[in-house]
């Protein structure tokens, strides 16, 4: 019985990696397939462009990282600690890769929507349906945390969630732009503000 490839998902990986810590536009094939040991042939076996490997790096990065929102935000307890621990795990992220890489990295969907979105409406729009699908599971939890009396019931509505991911978004972004995961320290304390504001 034959072997059987990794080649494909080392790709993604390589991709996923180098797009984190350079971004899209200054990697190339050539380089992804060096990184994920993987002969230039076989990358367009796999997929037919950079272009649609971005969208597989996309969808396999929120595949993984959809199954930690659920599990925190859906999981047990009240819904105001479940969006606690979530903020207290992004900033942790952060705080890991910092640790481990040197850098902090930000968000990968962050990082290509700022630098893609007037190049590529393909990936632009994969972006928007991600950001769509969190932006559900936040609201989802908010409607709870209100149901709950937590937090007020106009903190409930979808534009607040879009509210309080873009206050995620936005303090990952800084924390990459000083290169200092303690940025996202009170993370949790200012979306807290701003579901009661």
């Amino acid at each position: 019985m034959g072997r059987t490839s990794t080649a494909r998902e080392r790709l993604l990986d390589a991709a996923c990696g180098l797009m984190l810590s350079r971004g899209y536009g200054t990697i190339g094939v050539a380089e992804i397939c060096a990184r994920a040991d993987v002969r230039k042939g076989s990358f367009y076996h796999f997929f037919e462009s950079k272009q649609a490997l971005t969208i597989e790096a996309i969808n396999a990065h929120w595949a993984s990282q959809r199954a930690g929102w659920v599990a925190t935000l859906r999981g047990d307890g009240p819904a105001e600690d479940r969006l606690e621990r979530f903020f207290l795990d992004q900033a942790a992220a952060q705080h890991t890769a910092r640790t481990q890489n040197g850098a902090v990295n930000g968000c990968l969907f962050g990082n290509l929507a700022l630098e893609m979105s007037t190049q590529d409406a393909v990936v632009q729009g994969r972006l928007a349906e991600v950001f769509d699908e969190q932006i559900d599971l936040v609201h989802a939890t908010l409607t709870e945390a209100a149901e709950q009396g937590a937090v007020p019931a106009p903190a409930a509505d979808r534009e607040t969630a879009r509210a309080v991911l873009a206050q995620l978004e936005g303090m990952v972004m800084f924390a990459k732009l000083a290169n200092d995961p303690s940025v996202l320290d009170g993370l949790w304390a200012q979306a807290s503000r701003l579901l009661r504001s």
